[in-house]
């Protein structure tokens, strides 16, 4: 009965290292995101607006 138990640790332990694993690699990718969304931000705000200059 030992060996059964341990076997099923090991496969809940398995299973949540997965799950882990996948959430970090999914909150990785959202930090991915959100960097490369704030600096398009950063590169759009430094670019100057241009202004119609007045005709004479």
């Amino acid at each position: 009965m030992t060996d059964g138990k341990s076997q099923d640790k090991a496969e809940r332990l398995k299973a949540a290292l997965k799950e882990n694993l996948r959430k970090r690699k999914a909150q990785a990718r959202g930090r991915q995101q959100a960097a490369k969304a704030a600096s398009t931000d950063a590169e759009c705000s430094d670019v100057a607006p241009e202004r119609d200059k007045p005709s004479d």
